[in-house]
């Protein structure tokens, strides 16, 4: 995973381009993200950057989490010890509320650096990870978009089921994997090759095409896009002598 941030959906909007072409875009607060730890192949066997976000109070942080931080530069130690303490503890850190990892960071950060979303400028490419929304116990027409039975015609009582399941005599059981009513939704994906249309590096938004797997308030992480990586172009076939001919011909026109 090259570059990559944390971020929280705040919503969706629009926005026009140059052309005055109308962009859904989804909202993403995606800074500032602070380096927590750095992982190199000599010492950890691989190399790696965990990158924080999100402001918390340090009296509801976990002991483990405490001793983390301060392990690392980021919390002193006189700090981590009164953050249990019952007192009027308003302390609060930037950048440790959600911590993920990032293999094979691609830019050189130190411990304590806070990032910001100036790692992506427009035009990029990027692909956005959330956990979907929850959607409950649903049956197989909504999960799995089955067609049901028949409505009319005397069918009673089978309107929105999947029908028959068994395997008569031989193997005698239900085959693994088979469509069935289940719990929908609440499962982590991934939307591949999203453009980023605007970067607003004043207020650590950035502004990306198209829709986002979450709800609004939902972590996410945006990174560099596997298939469309910085740089990445279309490839456009060269044209023939016929076609370079006509398209000649028409720009001398013009002129």
């Amino acid at each position: 995973m090259p570059l990559g941030l944390i971020g929280k959906k705040l919503g969706h909007t629009r926005v026009y381009d140059a052309n005055g072409v109308v962009i859904p875009v989804t909202v993403v607060l995606a800074g500032p993200n602070r380096v927590l730890q750095i992982r190199t192949a000599d010492k950890d066997g691989y190399s790696a950057v965990q990158l924080g976000f999100g402001p918390q109070k340090v009296q509801r942080m976990t002991k483990p989490v405490l001793g983390h931080l301060v392990k690392h530069g980021v919390l002193d130690d006189k700090a981590a010890g009164k953050a249990r303490e019952k007192d009027d503890n308003k302390e609060v850190l930037a950048g440790v509320a959600k911590v993920k990892e990032f293999r094979n960071f691609s830019k050189e950060v130190k411990t304590g650096e806070m990032l910001s979303v100036n790692l992506f400028a427009v035009g990029d490419f990027v692909d956005c990870i959330g956990v979907t929304k929850g959607r409950g116990f649903e049956g197989v027409v909504k999960r799995h978009r089955f067609a049901g039975g028949d409505m009319t015609h005397g069918a009673k009582g089978w309107h929105r089921r999947s029908g028959a399941i068994g395997c008569r005599l031989f193997p005698g059981h239900v085959n693994k994997g088979m469509k069935m009513p289940g719990h929908m939704g609440q499962v982590q994906r991934t939307t591949q090759n999203l453009k980023v249309v605007k970067v607003l590096e004043a207020d650590n938004v950035i502004l990306i095409s198209g829709s986002i797997p979450g709800a609004e308030g939902d972590y996410v992480i945006i990174r560099e896009s596997k298939k469309r990586p910085k740089g990445w172009a279309p490839k456009v076939a060269p044209l023939s002598a016929k076609k370079a001919k006509a398209a000649a011909a028409a720009a001398a026109a013009k002129k």
